[in-house]
């Protein structure tokens, strides 16, 4: 198992657990847990495997996924109040988890024979996709459609990242700088409170 393995499965682990935080604070039972942590953590990246025609999906063909959705569905249940206190960890593991997904969703894209543009679409969606799913399930206005700076620090990432590649900059390197940049930019956006304008009637 290399790095960029280890950060998918914990990426994959810290989605699920935002999804049981929100199901925790709609006060849903455990199968809505259930479901919530599971589209949270695997929606973007089933939703870019479809469109790409990659079938079966990527969680399908490792159980390790469901493994680690059902993990932490198990941990937000009985360990909630030392979980959800880690405001600041979840924070930046799922921020981590946003550039991570990126970046895989891009080398997906691109090994698809995908242009740079849709790769770089493709990228953002498997990372963002999963929270859209999770908030409308849970009768939320999606986090991507609000002025919190969300999307586009992936899609600022995956740029990031096509052009140190077309320096020639090592793979591992890359996605390391990439991933810092992201979660960079999410810090500054969060503890500046940094948003585009909102639309007014």
């Amino acid at each position: 198992m290399n790095i960029y393995q280890i950060l998918d499965f914990l990426g994959t682990f810290v989605f699920a657990i935002s999804g049981v935080r929100l199901a925790a604070q709609k006060n849903m039972d455990i199968f809505g847990a259930v479901i919530l942590a599971f589209a949270t953590a695997v929606g973007g990246g089933t939703i870019r495997d479809l469109l790409l025609g990659a079938t079966p999906v990527a969680w399908i063909q490792n159980p390790v996924y469901l493994y680690l959705i059902v993990s932490a569905v198990a941990l937000g249940i009985f360990f909630d109040r030392y979980i959800f206190e880690l405001k600041k960890t979840l924070f930046i593991f799922d921020s981590i988890g946003l550039g991570v997904f990126t970046i895989a969703g891009m080398q997906k894209a691109l090994s698809f024979g995908i242009s740079y543009e849709y790769a770089v679409i493709l990228g953002a969606t498997s990372a963002t996709a999963g929270g859209i799913i999770r908030d409308i399930l849970a009768n939320e206005v999606p986090m991507i459609l609000q002025k919190e700076i969300y999307a586009t620090a992936c899609i600022a990432g995956a740029l990031l990242y096509l052009l140190l590649d077309f320096t020639g900059l090592n793979f591992h390197y890359n996605t390391i700088i990439t991933i810092i940049f992201i979660v960079l930019i999410r810090t500054l956006v969060v503890k500046y409170n940094i948003a585009f304008p909102t639309l007014k009637p």
